[in-house]
């Protein structure tokens, strides 16, 4: 009897369609390339959407999970574990934080945030301390509550009704911020560069009135690193580009480099108000992943791969605008290290899903951020070859796709 072989039809049959995957099943991964079923090969430029941030099967990642999983794995959460604490100890010695929640996903770390805020409003003696700012087109997850916070309808407006409390200004737009904060604000939510909402970095002058304005009126600043952290821009984590410090900071995607896990940071003022029974998971701070993680921000938190984000960047930079002179697609590129968006000019309007099904086809796979904005957020160590093949095979299909009618 033969094997059962799935296929991407079976997706379509067994499946709930929340999602519309591509053609083809990867199967095997090594470094920054991949493999489908038919042993076809595929430059990576996506990295899981920033969560692969060391590649495929990085031997020091692979060893650290053979090794915990030769000991344990899970314990019920009236036990802590060594890798949970060693990880939680990396990451307060190397940011501002002094306390860690572990969770399992950039929602639940939102989620945990959010939650915080909420409490911290309620016990500052001010009456209705619970509104929350966010911005448009942001993205903090999907669970109801931050759906909520996140500043796109389109995820949220079939689920109501929705939490309340939430008010949503447009992205870097200080005076807007000013007009809406007040004493009844318990947190302000913000992305240092979006990632979903079209890679569109935060002003520092932004960011700074912002930090000020919140501590004028007493108020979190959360800053939701999902996308943006774990070295993506050059620095560990955005906020230390800046001259601004969050209270809280969500973080998770390439914190297991593939393995679920999340985190919430923060201060010891804030951090005790959560107590016991407050909050909680059943698999966040488990040793697998806390392992795992461990491993991964060893390898991330160097010097070498920090500056080799710069690096790379450049060259991701320099072979969109090489490719862009002979094709003119694009009208701007933005971001920061290596999360960058491609904004189509007007000929090309609303058509990145086109240039990334091209794309596919001649063996690179890319992502958008919106119908207008092709993205690139690769393994952080990318070799310079696979940055050059890949670029190769992405000017094919764009020859492909400037021709299309």
């Amino acid at each position: 009897m033969n094997p059962y072989q799935p296929s991407r039809e079976d997706f379509d049959q067994y499946m709930i369609p929340i999602y519309s995957p591509a053609p083809m099943i990867p199967v095997r991964g090594q470094g920054s390339r991949l493999w489908d079923q038919g042993g076809r090969e595929y430059i990576d430029f996506v990295g899981g959407i920033a969560v692969n941030a060391l590649g495929h099967l990085h031997p020091i990642v692979v060893n650290a999970l053979i090794e915990q999983g030769q000991k344990l794995w899970h314990v019920a959460n009236g036990f802590t574990n060594e890798p949970a604490l060693r990880l939680a100890k990396k990451l307060i010695d190397s940011t501002f934080a002094e306390k860690v929640f572990f969770c399992n996903s950039g929602a639940e770390a939102n989620e945990a945030a959010l939650k915080l805020a909420r409490k911290v409003g309620l016990k500052s003696g001010i009456a209705n301390k619970n509104k929350i700012i966010a911005f448009n087109n942001a993205f903090h997850g999907r669970t109801l509550f931050t759906v909520s916070t996140g500043g796109q309808a389109k995820y949220s407006q079939d689920f109501a009704p929705l939490p309340e409390g939430i008010e949503h200004l447009p992205f870097n737009d200080l005076a807007a911020v000013k007009a809406a904060i007040s004493d009844q604000t318990c947190a302000v939510i913000i992305e240092p560069i979006q990632g979903e909402g079209g890679v569109i970095p935060a002003d520092i002058e932004f960011l700074k009135g912002v930090r000020q304005l919140c501590d004028q009126y007493k108020v979190l600043l959360i800053f939701d690193e999902i996308q943006t952290g774990m070295g993506r821009t050059g620095s560990l984590y955005a906020y230390m580009n800046t001259p601004v410090v969050p209270d809280i900071l969500t973080i998770a995607k390439a914190l297991g480099g593939g393995f679920p896990i999340g985190a919430m940071l923060t201060t010891d003022q804030f951090g005790k108000q959560f107590v016991f029974g407050d909050h909680g998971t059943t698999y966040g701070g488990n040793p697998l992943a806390c392992a795992v993680a461990g491993a991964v921000f060893d390898v991330i938190n160097t010097q070498d791969v920090l500056d080799g984000v710069l690096f790379r960047s450049k060259l991701f930079v320099e072979s969109i605008q090489k490719l862009n002179a002979q094709y003119q697609v694009f009208q701007e590129i933005r971001g920061k290290g290596l999360l960058i968006g491609c904004v189509l000019n007007a000929h090309y309007a609303n058509r990145a899903k086109e240039i990334i099904t091209f794309a596919a086809e001649e063996g690179v796979m890319a992502l958008i951020a919106g119908p207008n904005i092709v993205r690139f957020t690769p393994s952080l160590i990318i070799p310079e070859n696979d940055i050059q093949e890949g670029f190769i095979r992405l000017g094919r299909a764009l020859a492909r796709f400037t021709q299309e009618k």
